[in-house]
């Protein structure tokens, strides 16, 4: 299986590898499930069933006009976990994936997961509010709507900078990397990455990650630039039920990849602990 058909007819595209126990990856934005790829080749060598999909509009899966709201997402994958029948699984987001997997515990709950990992995640919420001071103010979600509106391929290939630390003296740059994330981000429909700017910038997961009643590993960055930390993990652990913060130091956004083998390593940990 390839792909699943969810209710409105959009066609998720999922990529599964090897057996075992699942372990269920969420993207972050522009991207696709492809940018898993180094977590899952390595959990699937070590006896693990991994799944990613892209979600609605990016990647390979339908770009519909609609449906492009946290909500919808969160029922997305959970069409994808009942249609694989699912249970037990860890889910592992990225970013704007790690407030999909919030919302989809928030909406669905926690029958057939057993874990959860949030790596650079979104929640509780990026924008700055009287209870969120140390949030980001709207100028900046509206700079990137701008970017993705006037020349959104040059605009992904400069977020890369600050996305993976690149602009950072003494970095290593990879050009590749590089190329890779533009190649994603351009496989993203206009109207899929214009609308999930507000998604990932406005919404409250305050009441879904305080309804994730299962053991959660968060994963962040203290260098990064596109989520930082105080606004985001450093709350977010404070809420969870059963919640443990790992930081990276110096760390960028982009660590599943500028620290895959970190990454890899804890995951693994995590899903044998």
């Amino acid at each position: 299986m390839n792909s699943v058909t969810v209710r409105d007819g959009t066609q998720i595209h999922i990529t599964e590898w090897g057996h075992g126990i699942p372990v269920v990856f969420s993207h972050g934005w522009p991207l696709s499930g492809d940018a898993w790829e180094d977590q899952m080749l390595f959990l699937a060598e070590h006896g693990y069933r991994v799944i990613a999909h892209d979600r609605r509009g990016h990647g390979l899966s339908s770009k519909p006009w609609h449906g492009n709201d946290m909500d919808t997402y969160a029922d997305d994958l959970a069409t994808v976990i009942e249609t694989l029948d699912l249970s037990g699984a860890m889910l592992v987001g990225h970013s704007t994936g790690g407030g999909e997997v919030a919302r989809y515990i928030g909406r669905h709950g926690s029958d057939r997961v057993s874990k959860a990992v949030l790596v650079g995640a979104v929640p509780p919420r990026m924008l700055i509010g009287p209870d969120n001071p140390k949030g980001l103010p709207m100028d900046v979600f509206d700079g990137i709507r701008q970017g993705v509106l006037e020349d959104r391929s040059q605009f992904f290939k400069d977020l890369t900078l600050p996305f993976y630390g690149y602009n950072r003296q003494g970095a290593k740059v990879s050009e590749g990397v590089r190329d890779t994330f533009w190649l994603q981000g351009m496989q993203c429909s206009i109207k899929s990455a214009y609308a999930c700017i507000k998604q990932f910038s406005e919404t409250d997961f305050t009441e879904d990650l305080k309804k994730m009643n299962i053991p959660t590993l968060l994963i962040h960055g203290d260098d990064d630039q596109i989520v930082p930390i105080d606004a985001s993990a450093r709350r977010a652990v404070e809420l969870l039920p059963q919640g443990t913060l790992k930081v990276y130091a110096g760390a960028p956004h982009g660590l599943p990849t500028t620290h895959k083998h970190q990454l890899n390593a804890d995951l693994l940990a995590f899903l044998r602990s």
